[in-house]
């Protein structure tokens, strides 16, 4: 048996890497892990933990002018960029510190170093040293995409969003997918005057349309412009260090912040995984198989690298299911069938399954049933937002094939009726029953 420095070498310590890491450490293998900016990847450091956290943060612009309907004496308040950002970025450094904590309790080793693969049992750090390795496991994630236009330079990406300097007046956000839309709530509930463009006329992608469409008619009453059928001809920076954007079918616009949410590349560039024999797909993703083998025996891929879904659970997923089946003696496949989702835009969206549309290519007759309503706190807070669940079943058996909401709370509600879809249950499951009163969740037992 050949002798190696160490059994598994991953290159990238996200979601998937650490998970994948840490599991095989348990199982006894021994294991380096490289990382050359921060462990915890993009779900920690700059992605969905403190966009969250901006998140929770904005709601409070509604908040506390609800709360004047309840009785509460709210005066006029202000707004600190700097203290929300300093604090979200201080909890962004406590997970980060809680994540190499993990790692060396399992006993890997953390390589604060860029690693490439340079065979297909060793790599080589930036240093210049090589690493052998029974096995390879790349977990190096996705970046934003960046529009290939005049001064694009001048915009930023959902990594630097979390470190502006001051809260801009005026946003320009690129694209119509979920970190367009929850930026877009975002910075409109913070104040800022917020536009969006997007290639298409189609907002949230392969989401429910009613659903979708119910957010954009809500986050158009709520201020928010969107200009569709609009791609960038230039951005140029003014004197003054505003941004004056121009772009097809539509006038120019001077914005102060330009905000990229056009998508995501999977970061297999310079990595030494072409010159290694380890096939790429058009998008530059690794392509593997459903154990997560690349076409290099050796060398595994799991996450956003793999451009299958790029959803944290599911990275973390096929990271225990690689490291189970490699290390475990568990041999364990992912299913991907299911997988419930949100946007957390204002007000959030959740979706779970087939989409009516879907349901209909694949079913040809579907049932659909609705719930069309306004939540309580809503009605007495005098807010006429208005919620939209809805149920896709088989036109014969009633099974669920999709559960889609919008609305608040949508997110926490749909994760435990996510499990009652996966479990393959039926409309009249629901209807049996009892509604929980009175509550959100209850409309889930009573759609008509």
């Amino acid at each position: 048996m050949a002798d190696y420095d160490y059994d598994l070498f991953v290159i990238g310590a996200g979601s998937g890497g650490v998970r994948a890491s840490r599991v095989a450490a348990a199982h006894g293998a021994k294991v380096a892990v490289a990382e050359e900016y921060r462990v915890g990847g993009t779900c920690v450091i700059r992605g969905c933990v403190p966009k969250k956290l901006l998140v929770y943060g904005a709601h409070f612009a509604e908040d506390l002018k609800d709360a004047r309907r309840f009785g509460w004496n709210v005066p006029d308040c202000g707004f600190d960029w700097t203290v929300l950002r300093d604090n979200v970025l201080a909890e962004v450094d406590r997970l980060n510190k809680a994540y190499i904590s993990t790692l060396d309790s399992h006993g890997v080793e953390i390589i604060h170093e860029r690693a490439t693969v340079s065979g297909p049992n060793e790599v080589t750090l930036a240093s210049g040293r090589t690493i052998s390795a029974g096995k390879i496991l790349i977990a190096t994630g996705a970046r934003p995409a960046i529009p290939h236009c005049p001064g694009h330079e001048h915009g930023i990406t959902s990594n630097e969003v979390f470190h502006l300097d001051a809260l801009p007046r005026r946003v320009l956000i690129a694209g119509a997918g979920y970190i367009a839309n929850e930026f877009a709530g975002i910075f409109n509930e913070f104040g800022s005057k917020v536009t969006l463009i997007n290639r298409t006329d189609v907002i949230l992608r392969g989401y429910d349309e009613q659903i979708r469409d119910r957010l954009l008619q809500i986050s158009m009453t709520k201020g928010i412009d969107f200009r569709f059928h609009a791609e960038f001809r230039g951005i140029e920076k003014q004197a003054d260090g505003s941004l004056r954007v121009s772009m097809t079918n539509h006038e120019d616009l001077e914005v102060d912040c330009v905000l990229f949410a056009t998508g995501r590349i999977p970061n297999t560039d310079n990595l030494g995984l072409k010159e290694a024999g380890v096939e790429l797909d058009a998008k530059g993703a690794v392509v593997v198989g459903a154990d997560n083998q690349s076409s290099v025996a050796s060398i595994y891929a799991v996450g956003d690298v793999t451009n299958r879904v790029q959803l944290t659970p599911v990275a973390i997923r096929e990271g225990q299911a690689f490291a189970d089946s490699v290390f475990g003696g568990k041999p364990t496949i992912v299913d991907y069938g299911c997988i419930p989702s949100a946007v957390f835009s204002h007000p959030p969206m959740a979706g779970v399954g087939l989409t009516e549309s879907q349901a209909k290519q694949k079913y040809g007759s579907v049932r659909v049933y609705t719930s069309d309503f306004r939540a309580m706190k809503n009605v007495l807070a005098n807010r006429n937002e208005r919620a939209l669940y809805k149920m896709v079943c088989t036109a014969d058996t009633g099974k669920v094939l999709g559960l889609h909401m919008i609305g608040p709370d949508a997110p926490e509600i749909l994760q435990a009726a996510a499990v009652a879809v996966k479990a393959g249950l039926t409309k009249a499951d629901f209807d049996q029953t009892v509604a929980l009163h009175p509550s959100m969740a209850e409309e889930l037992v009573l759609m008509k």
